[in-house]
């Protein structure tokens, strides 16, 4: 992807993918267009989503995911991963707010966004990349942290093929996952012993809409 000039974050070269981070989005979000501060965000979203917790096959038995989500987004923004078939709700104003900002920052379309609620140490996303045909070739997913700091993990698809990357994700951080990342490596928010309170991340996409239902 084509980098905007003068962001303040830092971009991160890896084998085959394109890494943006900036510590202090939100902040700079709620400074410059009045949006809500991180805290009242966090408290609005934990309030008001209507949360709701999946289940997955694996090894033939269906399991509870370990967290709660849900997906917001323009209508016809279906999205379906690990057998989940996600209809979209219509945004909540925080949400398309920051949607407004997050385009205009990275220079890039968002029609979607899935929220995922880690409300404390146990709760955690599986290794995996985020490649369903509905997001296109090159996904380009931009993931905002609210709340508690946690380890998020890239690890090459191919083992042995790089070096893993890690990162403890501020409260108010960004981090875009761009370029090839999705065809290269695997993502993670692994489990932790650490006593440490719920985190939100939202992460924006653009998925695939059908023709008839464009505008």
């Amino acid at each position: 992807m084509a980098r905007p000039e003068r962001l303040p974050g830092q971009w991160l070269e890896l084998p085959g993918a394109q890494l943006y981070y900036e510590p202090e989005f939100l902040d700079t979000a709620a400074a410059n267009h009045a949006m809500p501060g991180r805290q009242d965000l966090y408290d609005t979203l934990v309030d008001n989503v209507p949360w709701r917790r999946d289940e997955i096959v694996l090894f033939g038995r269906r399991r509870p995911v370990p967290r709660l989500s849900a997906w917001y987004g323009d209508a016809g923004a279906f999205y379906r991963y690990s057998g989940i078939a996600l209809t979209p709700l219509p945004w909540l104003a925080p949400l398309a707010a920051l949607r407004e900002f997050l385009q205009r920052h990275l220079a890039l379309p968002f029609n979607s966004v899935l929220l995922n609620y880690y409300r404390d140490g146990d709760d955690s996303m599986g290794a995996h990349s985020d490649d369903e045909p509905e997001l296109g070739p090159r996904p380009q997913i931009a993931m905002i942290s609210l709340g508690a700091r946690r380890r998020f993990a890239l690890t090459p698809r191919r083992p042995g093929a790089a070096e893993p990357w890690r990162c403890e994700l501020a409260d108010g951080s960004l981090l875009l996952m761009a370029g090839d990342c999705q065809r290269h490596w695997r993502h993670a928010l692994p489990k932790t012993r650490r006593a440490v309170g719920g985190r939100i991340s939202l992460t924006y996409r653009q998925v695939g809409v059908p023709s008839d239902l464009i505008r």
